[in-house]
């Protein structure tokens, strides 16, 4: 049952706007710092935009879709009625308030410090205060996933979690958790100088506590995409999910070890030892397994489909699926995107690979395939799947579903490939103008080029996106029934209490995140050598 309609549409409807205007802003940089364009001759506008652009897509919109698909969880999987709507909407309403905060400085020129913001560079204070709101509006969404379970397990004493809610806490814990790096960074050492209150900052330690955050957030990112590769795709293509247990096992993996591998963004800085970057870089590649799970999961799930549609042979079930729904259209592309990403990723988190590409166009051309290609197609493929639920209309032209979900992975392989190029040519990321007419950069002319068509490519894809949800309110009336989740094909009758609980998961998530940031951000902390002068972007 779906009996807050209302909330879970406010958090999709404004995730996906702030998403069309981040995209517009995207292709817009893209545009200006390609050869097709004549530079724009101030700098500041590059990053003013390029700052909007990651703050709503790393931080507003998917944790607006993360909450709106959890509140739509909630009340499916647990068939109850959710728990602290007062406090839901409020959540919401601290989002809204805090990206409109953040948002106006940063439009105005006063906080062009890009979403990471690293220091020295500080920005104008009510640009931080604004993600601390948006920070703190999640947090309230933690609180009634844990509530809402706490609820239900009273009521079903030694029942199997439903999968789907299984998952959907164990992000929101991800997320509380590895959010509070970010807020140390903001409340301890970015807010203060923000306001005038100190003139200098140890951007050593700023660094490392924001790594916290850094990478970490990524999986908070993927965690509702996997969660629909998991419940929808199995039930949407006609099919079984093959293990509930593989599933939990992988949310779970992702609680262990998703947090303590944040420092191998700082393999160049030197205020961190040699020891913690290799200990960092070991969990990253531990950090594969809980992925390599799934698509052995979903692929095994997605066999089971072809077979139950008649397919026959070693192979002959890939030709059964049915390609012409949407959401298996989604997966497969997903799916491709996931494994070109992944494997940049490994030259990332390797410390003698990620000395050649870091900081270059490599690593833009990475997290965009990761979240912008892998994760953001299942966030449509989830919008798609709950829209006749939430507005009781069928979706209006399923070929044009598919026109868009193939544009938007078209897209993002033309986009992210040449950045992949450039970067091992060189390139850096984070550059807002290139003379091409430099024999040095003449050469990568043509790739730059070739990823902006492409981002135009998204743009239009993301729009045509945009269009389908608004159209489908014109569309017939229907009655799509309850929202339902992947049926396991054994089912589930019981489950050992680790897999059911998040207790012992929990704490050795933190011990590992204290055990692996504990010595170095206590090492900073006793430096009184390390601060330096705050440089102000805009005037204050």
């Amino acid at each position: 049952m779906l009996a807050n309609k209302k909330l879970i549409l406010a958090h999709f409807w404004l995730a996906f706007a702030v998403f069309g205007l981040a995209l517009c802003l995207g292709a817009w940089q893209m545009f200006v710092r390609s050869p097709l364009y004549t530079w724009i001759s101030d700098p500041e506008w590059y990053y003013r935009s390029l700052t909007a652009h990651g703050t709503v897509m790393g931080y507003v919109f998917p944790t607006l879709v993360a909450m709106g698909f959890g509140y739509a969880i909630t009340e499916s999987a647990l068939e109850q009625r959710l728990v602290g709507l007062r406090w839901a909407w409020a959540g919401f309403w601290l989002i809204v308030a805090g990206a409109i905060m953040a948002m106006v400085p940063v439009a105005l020129g006063r906080a062009s410090v890009l979403y990471t913001f690293y220091p020295p560079l500080i920005g104008n204070a009510f640009y931080y205060i604004g993600v601390v709101l948006v920070v703190v509006g999640s947090w309230i969404w933690v609180a009634l996933m844990s509530i809402n379970l706490h609820v239900w397990k009273r009521a079903h004493p030694g029942d199997p979690v439903p999968l789907a809610m299984f998952a959907n806490v164990a992000g929101s814990y991800l997320w509380a958790w590895t959010a509070v790096g970010a807020a140390l960074e903001l409340l301890l050492q970015i807010i203060p100088v923000a306001l005038g209150l100190k003139a200098t900052i140890d951007a050593g330690l700023a660094r490392v506590l924001f790594s916290w955050t850094l990478h970490a957030i990524v999986y908070f990112w993927l965690i509702p995409a996997y969660i629909a590769f998991y419940v929808i795709v199995p039930r949407a293509i006609d099919g079984r999910l093959y293990s509930d247990t593989m599933a939990r096992i992988s949310f779970i993996l992702f609680l262990i070890v998703s947090m303590p591998i944040g420092i191998h963004h700082t393999f160049a800085d030197p205020q961190v030892g040699a020891g913690f970057k290799f200990i960092h870089s070991a969990f990253t590649a531990a950090v594969t397994l809980p992925t390599l799970f799934t698509v052995f999961t979903i692929c095994a799930s997605v066999e089971i489909a072809g077979r139950l549609r008649g397919g026959r042979g070693l192979f002959g079930w890939i030709a059964a699926l049915p390609w012409k729904n949407p959401i298996m259209l989604a997966v497969a592309f997903s799916f491709i995107m996931l494994g070109f990403g992944g494997a940049g990723g490994i030259i990332n988190m390797s410390y003698q690979l990620n000395a050649s590409i870091h900081n270059t166009q490599w690593i833009t051309g990475h997290f965009h395939l990761i979240f912008g290609g892998a994760v953001v197609i299942m966030y449509f493929a989830l919008a798609y799947d709950l829209w006749p639920h939430l507005t009781g209309r069928s979706l209006p032209d399923v070929r044009l579903v598919r026109t868009q979900l193939w544009l938007w992975f078209i897209g993002m392989i033309v986009t992210t490939f040449p950045w992949h190029w450039v970067g091992i040519l060189g390139m850096p990321r984070r550059m807002a103008y290139f003379d091409y007419t430099d024999p040095a950069l003449s050469p990568q002319a043509l790739p730059v080029t070739i990823s902006a068509i492409g981002a135009f490519i998204l743009l239009a894809s993301g729009l045509l996106f945009l269009f389908i949800l608004a159209r489908a309110y014109t569309a017939s009336l229907t009655d799509a029934g309850p929202y339902r989740f992947s049926r396991p094909i054994h089912p589930v009758r019981s489950v050992p209490l680790a897999l059911n609980s998040y207790g012992i998961w929990v704490a050795l998530m933190i011990a590992l995140t204290v055990t692996n940031y504990g010595f170095p951000i206590a090492a900073l902390v006793a430096r009184q050598d390390t601060s330096v002068p705050a440089i102000y972007v805009g005037a204050q």
